[in-house]
């Protein structure tokens, strides 16, 4: 009898243990919540104070600014951090040791942000603004009394309040969320701030042979990007590389009035456009010969996972205002596994205004190329330069002397910048993956979207060739957060949210 007794009572606790669990997970993020709630002025007035710190990565006086305010702030939550550079601008590497955690779990992102137009935007760009919507949707500043609810569908706009200086800002409320509570991180965290992102991370590689040592862990997080548009809580495992070059052709040594020579003098513009739209066609398929060999082909698991992310093409079309879209068959999420090619910008004299009666003596376009995973900027730079040859031009890499013009019909410089990096992207069922997602599942009802890649940059290749650890992005900001342009902003909500998810990985992640 006695026996039976403890049958059942071994059935009891192995059956109650993981509601018990469940329970205690529902009510710490619920506590994590109201903490949120209740401390939204306080965490919003520490988000505008580092927003209003101006940010463009050439200044580097202006990022150690940002760098000094940051490693302060974290400071509070009881990391330990150092500035490091290898000759531009600051990268922050912090670590806070948990009493009793095995594992560590290394978080990245980025405080630097693009350069700024302010005349093309409608608030200043380092005055953070609560407006009630996107500014293309004739949104309008709020007169905020800085006491009263704060709209979860209100925008904080600002240059990087959507690339990247949220996470530093949700990391540490979530931090202080937890301890509010007394929950403690189950793992060790690490962070590793850049503050060169926009401008390619030139120096990274340097600092991670120099400080990689000080990064060991067991789960890097890169949290950067934009989630999806059905707002769904998501997991990335993937970026496009990112590789450019700017493309001149030429016509005479000197500017020629177009009536006099315009049956006469070859046209550089005429010319580049040409040259432009040999390289794809009007869906944007590449026909540079060659080109797509090394793309890596999509698995099964991938498809799969794509065909379970909710459709958002019809919704993304409406609000972009396009009729169409390239590759009409292939919905986004795929279409971002491929590459591309695409014309960033062009100079070849004015309009409006600003036109003369000219041919100019020479055309510019810049092209950048969106790289798939397993492609190199070696092997691409190899087949554009093919291409351009078979276009009939003489390709130079330094301006071309006049002998050189008089002598070759069709003339093209191509200036490949620097910054050039290969995709990345790591396995979508992997172990780290799967608990991952199960963490963020049992948060609510919705279900994680898993999604192969996104199509932006990161310059992830390095972390993953010098430090042995699984990567994974998580995303945090909202799709339409207009980063890179102008009216950058972040919707409350998702910096809400992001102090939920990141409260909930790092409490839970090695229970």
């Amino acid at each position: 009898m006695r026996g039976l007794k403890y049958s059942l009572l071994l059935v009891f606790v192995l059956f109650t243990l993981p509601s018990i669990a469940d329970n205690s997970r529902m009510k710490t993020l619920s506590e994590i919540k109201n903490y949120t709630q209740e401390n939204q002025q306080q965490i919003l007035q520490d988000f505008t104070s580092l927003l209003a710190l101006p940010n463009v990565s050439a200044n580097t006086q202006d990022m150690l600014d940002n760098a000094k305010w940051i490693t302060n702030y974290i400071a509070q939550r009881g990391f330990i951090s150092e500035v490091v550079s290898a000759g531009r601008a600051p990268y922050i590497l912090a670590e806070k040791s948990v009493p009793g955690a095995t594992k560590t779990i290394l978080i990245y992102a980025h405080f630097d942000g693009q350069p700024v137009e302010p005349a093309n935007w409608a608030t200043p760009p380092f005055t953070p603004t609560l407006i009630d919507k996107p500014i293309e949707r004739g949104g309008k500043p709020v007169d905020w009394d800085g006491k009263s609810p704060l709209n979860p569908e209100w925008r904080l706009a600002a240059r990087s309040a959507g690339d990247d200086k949220a996470p530093v800002i949700a990391l540490m409320a979530a931090l202080d969320a937890m301890e509010a509570h007394n929950v403690a991180p189950s793992v060790n965290i690490k962070l590793i701030l850049d503050g060169e992102e926009e401008v390619g991370s030139p120096t990274l590689e340097a600092i991670l042979q120099e400080h990689g040592d000080k990064m060991t862990a067991d789960l890097m997080l890169f949290c950067d990007g934009p989630m999806h548009p059905s707002r769904n809580k998501q997991l990335v495992f993937g970026m496009r590389g990112s590789m450019t070059v700017d493309i001149t052709t030429y016509g005479a040594v000197s500017p020629l009035h177009s009536g006099h020579y315009g049956n006469f003098s070859p046209n550089p513009t005429d010319g580049l456009m040409r040259l432009l739209t040999s390289m794809t066609d009007e869906q944007g398929t590449i026909l540079i010969d060659g080109y797509n060999d090394e793309v890596r082909p999509i698995s099964e698991v991938e498809r799969q996972a794509i065909a379970n992310i909710p459709a958002v093409d019809e919704q993304l079309k409406y609000d972009l205002a396009i009729a169409e879209s390239l590759g009409k068959t292939v919905r986004v999420e795929e279409g971002v596994l491929s590459p591309a090619i695409i014309v960033k910008g062009l100079q070849a004299g004015g309009v409006g205004d600003q036109a003369r009666n000219i041919i100019q003596s020479e055309a510019t376009a810049s092209i950048n190329m969106r790289l798939a995973a397993d492609q190199t900027p070696a092997f691409l730079r190899k087949k554009m330069e093919a291409h351009i040859k078979n276009q009939g031009y003489t390709i130079v890499h330094e301006p071309p002397s006049v002998k050189l013009r008089r002598e070759n019909s069709k003339v093209v410089m191509l200036d490949w910048r620097a910054g050039a990096y290969p995709a990345f992207r790591s396995k979508i069922d992997s172990p780290q993956a799967k608990k991952l997602a199960a963490i963020m599942n049992s948060m609510d009802e919705q279900t994680t979207i898993l999604t192969p890649t996104l199509g932006g940059s990161l310059p992830i290749y390095l972390f993953e060739q010098a430090l042995n650890m699984p990567i994974i992005i998580l995303p945090i900001a909202n799709h339409d957060n207009n980063q890179h342009g102008r009216n950058e902003n972040l919707r409350l909500q998702n910096l809400w949210d992001a102090v939920a998810i990141y409260a909930a990985i790092l409490s839970e992640y090695d229970r």
